[in-house]
């Protein structure tokens, strides 16, 4: 089980502070605003909150509370049990989670690289994350999401790893 907090948290603080002038700027997000984005994150956390409580959940407006709820849903540990229906495809429980993980992270370092805000969560979650992309990311079941990976050096900062390995070139 990995907790999602922190990273919740810290994209909740990043997306609280983006005004919505903003909206139309690009992101290293491929053919995606910074309103894309967040748009993207409000279908992310009620789709996956909706996979961690089994129960479907409304799309909230209010991206802050939608993380709160997001982050709550998957410290039930009984959320990654078991084996899952996704959008399209059947995976662990556990995968989902950590796809949730990514979700946040990723898009988090988009937005606070297309809006010049700090996102910078706590080194265990992003161990937690690095580890998923090196795993999940070459074998996903689809791989149209995600770009190549970009080669950086081991000692790279985490962060830049993470969003590497999703095929973001970060520097």
């Amino acid at each position: 089980m990995i907790d999602l907090t922190p990273a919740c948290r810290e994209l909740a603080t990043l997306v609280a502070g983006i005004d919505d002038a903003r909206r139309p700027d690009p992101t290293p997000c491929p053919d995606m605003t910074v309103g894309d984005v967040l748009d993207h994150l409000e279908d992310v956390a009620a789709g996956f909150t909706a996979i961690a409580t089994g129960r479907e959940q409304p799309r909230r407006p209010d991206l802050p509370a939608a993380l709160d709820a997001l982050a709550a849903a998957w410290a039930d540990p009984a959320a990654w049990e078991g084996e899952t229906a996704g959008p399209g495809v059947a995976l662990p429980a556990a995968t989902w989670g950590r796809i949730a993980l990514t979700e946040v992270v990723v898009h988090g370092w988009d937005l606070a690289r297309a809006t010049g805000r700090p996102f910078a969560p706590p080194d265990a979650t992003l161990e937690a994350c690095l580890a998923h992309v090196r795993d999940f990311v070459p074998r996903a079941p689809l791989p149209e999401l995600w770009g190549t990976p970009v080669a950086l050096p081991d000692d790279a900062p985490l962060l830049d790893r993470v969003v590497a390995g999703t095929g973001r070139r970060p520097g």
